[in-house]
This record gives structure tokens, C-alpha cells and sequence, in this order.
């Protein structure tokens, strides 16, 4: 079938694939910069906010470094290297102003839907470990991200922090902790479906569902023309766009293959499956009221983190305990079990052999996870809690992840945690690839984007001062007036 047998759509100055954080961020910061500019998100299920960006699918953390250990690691030396940490508060505080923006001014509202102040722990037992946090909150301390950090040692203090992990444990058990009391709890679901009622309503930006992104080629006369399927009726459709965003989460790596732009050699994915213990016994839930994260085992990977989780799910309060990680072909939770087999080419298949040979230990944690039985988990959650009955928790499978797969000059290929844009030279097609802490950084990551793709409204007068007005400390160098200044005013309109 040919191009002109095809039904053919007028221009677009942007095209967000995947209906998720991501492009419902990049979708509502284009248009209140310029409201002018044309834009269309394209979504392949039946609903936005269904993959990645679903209650259930991730953490719910809101990743400040509060109590993450990975984003501190211990150098050498001795030392520990606090960079990341001082990097990912502050884009998580970037992310609260944005929300406080859009309450500010009237476009989304009720706030707790989906942010509810919930402490960040640290905890971690042995001397080693206990050692290490000591290390960690010296580190931290006197920063004034985080300065309100409290360090204990002590049982009586813990058994007020987290009483459920505390029972039955003496003086004897050698443990130690952190909190901070302003960390959040997020429902990025919730949060994005309501960031495409603004684009919808607000905006005139509508949501294509049921449309599936075939492929994505030059054109002649815009940059980039976009083949679209629905999924119901069969219909193929060409859409012309100046730029196009892929934030289709798993699925961006496939489509990020077809496109005709040199950036993409090389890249890999290797695709994770998650999964929770969910508790569900009410008197359970109710005792526990933290964000309680430890550190991994000895050569797991920093996704393994364990963690039990107070989370706000539709209004409602839930107990969760994991990650625990499986192992699928697909990219997508809703995707195919051909995605991994598709993605290999002959320029990644070498990044990709080498990554494998040189995290045979993930591997290894993955096999273990994949073949673990119910009580397998449940002795895993005893390490938290001591008297978990397995009658109380039930599995609940989270969402897919793709880690990263990245030629290296070096050693030929590595497998690189966390997120990373691919963008073509002339900025006119960006990729976001990766996984954690995306969502809770999606407001800098977009921002970066919109550089990318639209560096003349970014760099108007008129866009910097809108840009000020929405995130005040984008391109700040933070002193502690106005950090602290930031996050009151955050607090105060999120109501946290």
C-alpha cells in the first residue's frame, strides 16, 4: 500500500509516543511555553498511564536520595561519593515545583491523589552495614539537602520509626537507621492521568489510544513522518511532525531502531520483570507508616534494593515489600515475547554479549528470583519482619524494565542503570531510554528534551521567564535559602 492510498494528517510540531509520564510532562511543558505549537500523543493499549507510569508497576517512591543506599555508594578509599544523591534531590524537587505550578495556577488540583508525605528510612543490620550508614548520614549531614537527616543506633528510637520491623528484635541485633520525615509517596498513575486531562482539556492536545507506532522515517518535507496502525480497525494512517518524542518506556529501544539517525548504533536493552508482595491484612497495613529501604545483597544489582513500602492507591493505604525480579523476553509488560529477540543487531549484538559475560552475577540473581517459590519470598520479608505469616501477603506482578545496554570504547558493551536520552544531531527526534529514577525525574529529563527539540522557544526571553515562573530552580545553583525556600513552598501547595 502506498503512501498516498493512505490517510494522510496535517503537520504536528511534536509527536510524544507512549502515553506515560514522560510525554504528558514533555506535552504539558511544551504547551505552556508556547501554546501555539501543534501536538499529538499516540498510545498503543487502550488507556494512558497503563505501562510503566501504573500505581503498581513501580516503587511509588519519590526518588530523592532520602534512603536510597545505591545512590551512595562507598568509594575505595573509604569514602562515600554523595554526587548522585545531591543530583537526584534536587530534580526531584524540580518535579515538586512543576506540580505546585499547575495547582498554583488552577489546572490540576487535590493533590494528594497522588503525593502523600510518607518518612524515608535507611536500615541495614551487621556491623559492616551499620558502619557503612554511620559513614553515609557523616556524609550527608551537613548538606542542606539534607541537614533534617536523623541517625540512630538505638532499638527504642526504631521501634518508633517502624514498630512492624522492630518486634521481636533485642538489643543484641546490631542495626542501624536514617529518616527524614518530608519524603513522598507518589502515584505516578494517578498524577499522569490527570496531567492529560490538563493537555486534553486545556491544551486542545489529544490522546490517540489504540495506536500503534509501526515506524518512524524522514520526510522531505517535514523532518519526520510517522506510520500508525490502530489496533482495532487495522487502518494505517502516515503523521508528518517537525519533532518527535519516544517515551514509550520498554518500547522505546525497538522503535528507536527504526529510525534513520546514526545516534542509535549500539544500543542494547535487557529487559527486567518486577514483582511485589502485597499485604492483606488491614491490622498489618496500619502498623506501618514508612518508606523503609536496605541495601542489596553482595552482588546484587541496585535494582534488588528490598524495601516495604507504605503506599496511597486510589485513597486507599497498602503495604508492599520487594522488588523482586523475574526474568521475560518482553519489553513491555504488555508487549511480546519476540521483543528481546527483535532488538538484537548486528551493531549491538557485541555490546550485548559482552554486557552479558560481564554480569554473569545478575544473571545468576536473576535465575535465583525467576525459580523462587512463595515461601522463598516470604523468608525474604522475614528479614524485615520476623513474624510475617505467608497468609498475609499475596504476589503481585509489577511492571517491565529495560536496562541499557550501551556501547563501550573499552570493554565493548556495558549495562548502564538509570535513564538516557538519545537524540539525533539536529535535535529533532529524542529517545529516553532506561528505567529508575525516571518517573520521579521526569520533570528535568523533559526539560532537557524540550532543549533538545526546541532550543529557540527555550532560549526566547519570553521562554526563559515562563520557564522561571514553573521551575524556579531548573538552572539555579542551589545555596540552602534557596533550597529551603523551594521545597516550604512545595510543601505548602502540595499540601504535604
Amino acid at each position: 500500500m502506498s503512501k498516498q492510498d493512505i490517510n494522510i494528517n496535517t503537520d504536528y510540531d511534536l509527536i510524544c509516543i507512549g502515553a506515560g509520564i514522560m510525554s504528558a510532562t514533555l506535552a504539558l511543558l511544551v504547551k505552556l511555553v508556547k501554546p501555539e505549537l501543534k501536538v499529538l500523543i499516540l498510545e498503543r493499549l487502550e488507556d494512558v498511564a497503563l505501562e510503566s507510569s501504573a500505581a503498581w508497576n513501580n516503587a511509588g517512591t519519590g526518588h530523592s536520595a532520602l534512603c536510597e543506599l545505591n545512590y551512595t555508594p562507598e568509594q575505595d578509599n573509604g569514602n562515600i561519593d554523595c554526587t548522585k544523591a545531591y543530583k537526584i534531590c534536587k530534580q526531584f524537587e524540580i518535579s515538586k515545583q512543576f506540580w505546585s505550578y499547575l495547582i498554583t495556577n488552577g489546572l490540576i488540583d487535590t493533590p494528594k491523589d497522588f503525593i502523600n508525605t510518607v518518612p524515608h528510612h535507611s536500615w541495614v543490620t551487621g556491623e559492616d552495614n551499620a558502619n557503612y550508614l554511620k559513614k553515609r548520614f557523616e556524609a550527608l549531614k551537613d548538606h542542606f539537602m539534607f541537614d533534617t537527616m536523623e541517625f540512630t543506633t538505638a532499638i527504642d528510637t526504631m521501634k518508633q520509626w517502624f514498630p512492624l520491623i522492630m518486634e521481636d528484635r533485642t538489643e543484641q541485633d546490631v542495626m542501624a537507621a536514617t529518616r527524614i520525615e518530608r519524603g513522598a509517596e507518589m502515584n505516578f498513575g494517578a498524577l499522569t492521568k490527570k496531567l492529560f486531562h490538563v493537555l486534553e482539556t486545556e491544551y486542545n492536545t489529544p490522546v490517540h489510544c489504540n495506536e500503534a507506532v509501526l515506524d518512524i522515517d524522514p520526510d522531505n518535507e517535514v523532518e519526520w513522518s510517522v506510520e500508525v496502525q490502530n489496533t482495532k480497525t487495522k487502518e494505517k494512517q502516515y503523521l508528518d511532525a517537525r519533532h518527535v518524542f519516544i517515551g514509550a518506556g520498554g518500547g522505546s529501544l525497538l522503535l528507536l531502531q527504526k529510525v534513520e539517525i546514526e545516534e542509535k548504533e549500539g544500543y542494547g536493552g535487557f529487559p527486567v520483570s518486577g514483582e511485589w508482595l502485597v499485604c492483606k491484612n488491614e491490622a498489618i497495613i496500619n502498623q506501618h507508616f514508612a518508606k523503609v529501604y536496605s541495601k542489596a545483597g553482595v552482588g546484587d544489582p541496585p535494582m534488588s534494593t528490598p524495601h516495604l513500602d507504605t503506599r496511597f492507591i486510589d485513597g486507599k493505604r497498602a503495604l508492599l515489600f520487594g522488588p523482586f525480579a523475574g526474568f521475560s523476553p518482553k519489553f513491555l509488560k504488555e508487549g511480546s515475547n519476540f521483543d528481546l529477540f527483535k532488538s538484537i543487531k548486528a551493531d549491538n549484538i557485541k555490546p550485548m554479549l559482552n554486557a552479558f559475560w560481564d554480569n554473569l552475577p545478575l544473571t545468576q540473581y536473576l535465575v535465583k528470583q525467576v525459580t523462587a517459590s512463595h515461601e522463598d519470598r516470604m523468608r525474604d520479608l522475614r528479614k524485615f519482619m520476623k513474624n510475617a505469616k505467608s497468609e498475609d501477603w499475596e504476589i503481585l506482578v509489577a511492571g517491565q524494565r529495560v536496562q541499557i545496554i550501551k556501547k563501550d570504547h573499552y570493554e565493548g558493551g556495558k549495562l548502564q542503570f538509570g535513564t538516557e536520552v538519545v537524540k539525533s544531531k539536529d535535535g529533532s527526534i529524542t529517545c529516553l531510554l532506561g528505567a529508575s529514577p525516571g518517573a520521579s525525574t521526569a520533570t528535568q529529563i523533559m526539560l532537557e528534551v524540550l532543549e533538545i527539540a526546541f532550543p529557540e522557544v527555550v532560549q526566547s526571553e519570553k521562554g526563559k521567564a515562563l520557564l522561571n515562573a514553573i521551575v524556579p530552580i531548573w538552572k539555579q545553583d542551589l545555596d540552602a535559602t534557596r533550597f529551603k525556600a523551594a521545597v516550604a513552598e512545595s510543601e505548602r501547595v502540595l499540601e504535604l
